[in-house]
């Protein structure tokens, strides 16, 4: 039981990591409420488990290729610098939506969440080299059972974390102010693009 719970503990670690993904998660919660966070989770959780299933079946050469994380930091640059610049645009718009209740679909929602993470580096990154070292550490002395408990386990860990950061911001923005609010969006969002930038950096890097 102590090597589930230092599973557990695993994904809570990484999950608790504020990255663009847990910023937009945040960002969304502030915006829109808990479940529209919840479900941008959920989208960034399917996610995690493709790539999880890609390492485990022994494809993670292929997405370490250097053709293809230059695709992906390109991509990562795009959607993050867009979602930023996005969110600028639209912070003097928190305060009819907050009047109104106007309210994306839950479906867009866990559709940003999914490709969000599906596009972020860090996310594959993580899989390969934490995941993959976890993978070659546990192959010979655990059985596939025991595996997939262990991955179950990290999965849980970042439930764990992802449904805290949701509640929590949902919370907070029936706190704030509207003017709280457009300040905190308006940090996320420059947090954002400071990301875009550095993957962009990254995709330059890998190109020359």
């Amino acid at each position: 039981m102590d090597s589930i719970f230092t599973y557990i503990f695993l994904g809570i670690s990484m999950a608790a990591t504020i990255g663009p993904v847990k910023t937009v998660l945040l960002n969304t919660g502030f915006k829109n409420g808990f479940f529209h966070a919840w479900f941008f989770s959920l989208g960034a959780l399917t996610t995690d488990i493709i790539y999880m299933f890609i390492v485990y079946f022994g494809i993670g050469q292929f997405i370490d290729s250097l053709l293809l994380k230059m695709i992906l930091w390109s991509f990562g640059c795009f959607v993050l610098l867009y979602t930023g610049i996005e969110n600028l645009l639209s912070l003097h718009k928190i305060d009819m939506d907050l009047k109104t209740g106007k309210r994306t679909r839950l479906r867009n929602s866990i559709i940003s969440g999914f490709f969000m993470s599906l596009l972020n580096p860090l996310t594959i990154l993580f899989w390969l080299g934490i995941y993959g070292s976890i993978l070659a550490k546990t192959a010979e002395a655990s059985t596939g059972y025991q595996i997939i408990l262990n991955s179950i386990a990290i999965l849980l860990g970042i439930i764990l974390v992802d449904f805290i950061m949701a509640f929590s911001s949902s919370v907070a923005r029936k706190l704030l102010s509207t003017q709280l609010l457009k300040t905190v969006s308006f940090i996320s969002s420059i947090i954002m693009i400071g990301f875009g930038i550095y993957f962009g950096m990254q995709a330059f890097q890998a190109l020359f």
